[in-house]
């Protein structure tokens, strides 16, 4: 990548997230030699991340008065002299109203335009946008659905069961499965009342419930000037009430027909929307072999850096870059793929009693491995606190190897050197996924979490 040539546009850069994520963008903004500054909660504010750093407390532990507060957040831009922000992943990442309040308060806003975020979030012109490029749908609704009645009709036409999703949502939040008519109603007030708390958007829409398939997203790199490359797909199937807890890259669920169909049809769909900045379009590999479009996401996701191992490529660099009115860089064949990478989230969850929460404090924090094909993406240390308000995510774990066995064995490896002793983690569910049949011959879907029984 291109490491530290400078960003010249920007010299100070709101982050309006939180950990790891914030973390994270903080880590690129330090190689690019630009100053972050954080708006955090009280719940944050003593953060390890914060350390020597400059931050504004937003407002209380509430997320909604805090992290999804974007009048709040923008204010506290401008107060600080901050002149981009990124938004990170989760809370207002794709809330258009929070991009244009960011572009009209003079701050560059890292993510695609206001309109182009908000035509897809309209599901209609998005979903013609990937039909016209080749890509198959799934059956649904027609954009976002008016009330619970309306979701009754479509669902009868669609045939159950059905899905109803989160507008705005991310991370499997917002998300119901309703198998008969009787139980809809109550699967679209839990959805919405879900998706209302989560990101501040009750709105749902539907689609039909495609069961025993692979969930496969494409990642994808635009710029101002209608340049677009692809940067390989990622398999996101090993899944827990449709959170994600394994990704990995590439999806060799896929024939090489079928890649390179998709990808290229990917690249055209971001064309023709004006899709600017790095975005990802999710699929479903149905059980006849047939690959589905989803819903395109117009932020990084948690797993981006699988793709990151797998190109050498860092993609907050790249946001950041193309939100300064850059050029990429690269060509499609510039980009250069190598070996497999496999990624997993810890949580702050006791997987043997139902994945039940376990915030409190970590009394002995230690990455373990030291082996170089190994990251560790964190926000914590040994005496952090997770608080009970928000994501449990704890760390992401991600390897690389040559192929998917050697990487998969250097995550578990990872994992079994790691410690974080005072609270319960996900590590033990991880450690029997990858050493599962099912798993290591690549024969499992979305339905269950193979080699564990929850």
């Amino acid at each position: 990548m291109l490491g530290c040539a400078p960003v010249k546009r920007f010299r100070r850069l709101f982050i309006a997230n939180r950990g790891e994520v914030a973390a994270r963008i903080a880590k690129t903004c330090d190689i690019l030699s630009i100053t972050p500054v954080f708006g955090v909660s009280e719940a944050d504010r003593a953060a390890p991340y914060l350390r020597g750093r400059e931050s504004v407390v937003l407002g209380p532990s509430r997320s909604s008065e805090s992290y999804l507060a974007a009048d709040r957040i923008v204010q506290a831009a401008v107060q600080t002299q901050c002149t981009a922000m990124h938004p990170g992943w989760g809370f207002l990442a794709e809330n258009p109203l929070f991009a244009s309040l960011c572009e009209a308060h003079g701050v560059t806003f890292i993510g695609p335009p206001p309109a182009v975020m908000q035509e897809l979030g309209r599901k209609t012109p998005a979903k013609a946008a990937m039909a016209a490029a080749g890509l198959k749908l799934i059956p649904g609704s027609d954009g976002v659905l008016r009330d619970v009645a309306q979701a009754g009709e479509v669902a009868a036409a669609t045939g159950f069961p059905v899905l109803l999703k989160a507008e705005s949502g991310g991370g499997g939040r917002g998300m119901r499965v309703a198998r008969e008519a009787k139980s809809l109603k109550e699967a679209y007030a839990s959805a919405q009342a879900e998706s209302q708390a989560a990101f501040g958007d009750g709105r749902l829409y539907l689609e039909k419930l495609i069961e025993g398939g692979r969930h496969i997203e494409i990642q994808l790199l635009a710029d101002k000037y209608g340049n677009v490359v692809h940067l390989g797909e990622r398999d996101c199937s090993v899944q827990r009430k449709h959170q994600k807890l394994i990704e990995e890259s590439p999806a060799l669920v896929l024939t090489d027909a079928e890649r390179a169909h998709t990808l290229a049809a990917a690249v055209r769909a971001t064309q023709a929307i004006g899709y600017v900045g790095a975005g990802t379009m999710e699929f479903l590999l149905d059980q006849g072999g047939e690959l589905r479009f989803m819903e395109m996401n117009a932020r990084l996701q948690v797993e981006h850096p699988v793709t990151e191992m797998r190109t050498g490529i860092d993609l907050v660099e790249a946001q950041i870059r193309v939100a300064a009115g850059e050029r990429l860089w690269l060509s499609q064949d510039d980009v250069e793929f190598r070996g497999h990478a496999v990624e997993c989230r810890i949580n702050a969850e006791d997987p043997t009693n139902g994945f039940a929460p376990s915030p409190g404090v970590i009394e002995k924090w230690e990455a373990g491995s030291d082996d170089k094909s190994v990251r560790v993406d964190t926000h914590v240390e040994s005496g952090y606190e997770v608080p009970p308000h928000y994501d449990s995510l704890v760390c992401k774990v991600i390897a690389w190897g040559e192929d998917r066995d050697a990487a998969c064995d250097r995550l578990a490896e990872a994992l079994r050197t790691m410690r974080c002793d005072g609270i319960s983690t996900t590590i033990p569910m991880h450690l029997a996924v990858l050493s599962s049949k099912e798993f290591r011959e690549n024969r499992y879907d979305t339905r269950a979490v193979p080699g564990w029984e929850s």
